[in-house]
């Protein structure tokens, strides 16, 4: 049996373009075979620009702040409290268009390689790159 409790302190951090990535859980720390769960910071003008993953399903719930958030074309600004659901393959994106920092938990299901998440960038793609005006 892997990791049960988790300190936040003590969880890894990663540091991407688009924001910062906290590991709650994942495959090789924990054991844990059915879902990856993230907290991800996305700073003020902060993004998550448009990607998709393939073979996993996603939950994105706002912790702290909000975000602009698209599944698919449609487009919703989510509060503290909100959530949106991917279903595998969809397209979607996170923007933070408000002058404070957004938390977002994240939900991958089922975890895929190393990092317990794959994806595919898609931002420089019809209709993405358009999308946003």
């Amino acid at each position: 049996m892997g990791t049960i409790f988790s300190k936040k302190s003590e969880l890894p951090i990663t540091s991407f373009d688009w924001g910062d990535n906290l590991l709650r859980l994942e495959p090789k720390a924990s054991g844990c075979t059915t879902m990856v769960v993230m907290d991800v910071t996305l700073e003020p003008g902060g993004m998550h620009n448009f990607h998709k993953h393939p073979d996993q399903d996603e939950i994105l719930i706002v912790i702290r702040g909000s975000i602009t958030q698209y599944v698919g074309e449609e487009m919703q600004v989510l509060q503290a409290g909100d959530s949106a659901y991917v279903a595998r393959n969809t397209v979607h994106a996170s923007f933070n268009d408000s002058m404070e920092a957004t938390t977002i938990q994240v939900v991958l299901a089922p975890p895929m390689g190393e990092s317990g998440y794959g994806l595919i960038d898609v931002y420089d793609e019809l209709p993405w790159k358009n999308l946003r005006g």
